[in-house]
């Protein structure tokens, strides 16, 4: 993947755009926020989803603000380092359209978890503790294994457990692995995130966690089947994210044919690749699609402009009036994607450990 991304082509503005909503799409439905993708896309953006409920876009919001703060600090010079402190404000920027769970602060007593029939299936330890375990885990990282998958897998794995927080664990822990990753600089974040993975197979995260956690704080137990299902997870989603990386890049080239075709402007070609995906179109968001697709910082007036002569020439199929205009694709645009789809190979679930046993005979 590193190889292929190494560095950025004219596709990789709008795949990174989409990865990055995918992976909190994951994170949140995980807690029960559901939105399509093209509605987590638009929250990113600062721009209001069409469909998603005012509390998912609260929580949707929380969370891209945290992650934006991450990013930010992954890429300072030197990069931050995770302490209390930073945990809080993480969690604050998370939980913050809440005040009942107490964002940004350590939770005040004793909390646990319960399963939909109401069955306690994991004690947290002890309020009176809290403080020194989260410290023990701020040291653990810092001094790391050198492996940052690892690294960030266990710092998930022991925010989680530890549970500090009166709401909001398994989104912090999340998003507390993606700033590990972050922070060693393996790939951007987005590409390198397993939230969309969870958020996938939210059963058997759960299920992995609970059998480590053993239904209460118990720290002698073993993290290997923990650290067994993030490998994993990580080597299906990269399979997953290569695959994109390809159809990507082909759907690029089929937008930028049709551009070129009827004579329309190439900052537009990123917004075609949305559209093709079945994603709805507005003048607002066309200017930041355009500004993360290419670069180029465009005005109102010429977005309104772009999206006539797309519209004109049989891409672009508005509907509503004004403000409440949207552009859907036709089923010209819609074709090159269906196309792109219709080669794309039957999936199969690999285990990276027997793979590697196969490739490896001895390895056990």
């Amino acid at each position: 993947m590193r190889y292929q991304l190494r560095q950025p082509r004219r596709w990789y503005g709008t795949l990174r755009r989409a990865t990055a909503a995918r992976a909190v799409q994951g994170s949140n439905s995980i807690e029960g926020y559901h939105a399509s993708v093209e509605d987590v896309a638009a929250v990113l953006d600062d721009e209001e989803p069409l469909d998603a409920d005012t509390e998912t876009r609260r929580a949707i919001a929380g969370y891209r603000d945290a992650m934006t703060y991450v990013l930010q600090l992954a890429s300072s010079e030197p990069p931050r380092t995770l302490d209390a402190s930073l945990l809080l404000s993480l969690h604050f920027m998370m939980i913050k359209h809440d005040l009942a769970k107490n964002p940004g602060s350590w939770r005040p007593g004793g909390v646990w978890v319960e399963d939909a029939d109401g069955r306690v299936t994991y004690q947290a330890p002890p309020r009176d503790g809290l403080e020194g375990l989260v410290d023990e885990m701020l040291g653990q990282l810092a001094d790391g294994s050198g492996v940052s998958l690892v690294d960030a897998a266990m710092a998930h794995l022991n925010l989680a457990l530890i549970h500090p927080f009166s709401d909001g664990n398994g989104r912090m822990a999340r998003c507390v692995q993606s700033f590990v990753l972050a922070r060693d600089g393996l790939l951007a974040p987005e590409f390198l995130s397993i939230e969309e993975y969870l958020g996938r197979n939210t059963s058997d995260y759960y299920g992995v966690l609970t059998e480590v956690a053993a239904g209460s704080w118990s720290p002698q137990h073993s993290a290997r089947p923990w650290l067994t299902f993030c490998l994993t997870a990580h080597y299906r989603q990269a399979q997953t994210v290569l695959r994109r990386i390809d159809e990507a890049a082909a759907l690029w080239d089929r937008c930028d044919a049709l551009v070129r075709r009827h004579g329309l402007p190439e900052r537009s070609i990123g917004v075609l690749c949305d559209a093709a995906r079945g994603w709805r179109i507005r003048r607002s968001l066309y200017v930041k699609a355009v500004r993360s697709s290419v670069g180029d910082e465009i005005t109102d007036d010429s977005a309104t402009r772009d999206l006539r002569a797309l519209s004109a020439a049989g891409l672009l199929d508005p509907r509503g009036e004004k403000r409440g205009r949207t552009y859907l694709a036709t089923p010209q645009l819609r074709a090159a994607w269906e196309e792109i789809r219709n080669h794309r190979p039957t999936p199969v679930v690999v285990d990276p450990y027997e793979l590697a046993q196969l490739k490896l005979p001895g390895l056990g």
